[in-house]
């Protein structure tokens, strides 16, 4: 392939998904809600044509190929959260003091772990909704992104510091993570 030609990656765009790209601002909206990105690196274009969203580079080179495969990617990514929805499970597990876990607004209480006084806590950024139940930490929501740094931020509030962790394996973890179950 010549240097001058157009490289472009595509996107399906399913039935009751409708994705509309002003300037450099991709929007798509489904049944579950409306996520909008803003998509801009010089020499991509992203177009919708014919029920399908089109990303084109100006340059076959390898920085272009990949913007162009990112962005494609964050444009599928939307798709999926606005039609199915994203969950992340965390494990609260503990073998020497009982852990509270409260949530409130946008931040995540940990009360007791390791048996110290100040609870911990961590922010939850975006529109994820949080559901605590037993020792089962449920994260769901439509942007990829919030609920993975949801996810992140509950699972380093606990992470031990200045003890052995073979022996204090106590914390929050992630244990599963994927597309909702419709």
């Amino acid at each position: 392939m010549a240097d001058s030609e157009k490289m472009e990656r595509t996107v399906d765009i399913p039935e009751g998904v409708d994705v509309v790209v002003e300037d450099s601002t991709v929007t798509v909206t489904g049944p579950k809600g409306t996520l909008s990105r803003v998509m801009s690196y010089p020499g991509i274009a992203i177009a919708v044509k014919e029920g399908r969203v089109v990303v084109s580079a100006e340059k076959q080179r390898r920085a272009f190929k990949a913007m162009a495969g990112t962005f494609a990617a964050h444009i599928r990514n939307m798709i999926t959260g606005v039609t199915r929805g994203f969950e992340y499970r965390l494990k609260v597990v503990y073998s020497h003091f009982p852990i509270t876990i409260k949530h409130t607004g946008n931040v995540v209480t940990i009360e007791n772990f390791l048996g110290e006084k100040t609870p911990r806590i961590a922010q939850v950024p975006g529109d994820c909704s949080v559901s605590i139940k037993g020792d089962t930490i449920l994260v769901a929501g439509i942007d990829i992104e919030h609920v993975g740094q949801t996810a992140a931020n509950i699972e380093k509030a606990t992470r031990v510091k200045r003890r052995d962790r073979r022996v204090f394996q106590d914390g929050i973890y992630l244990v599963e993570k994927g597309v909702a179950a419709e």
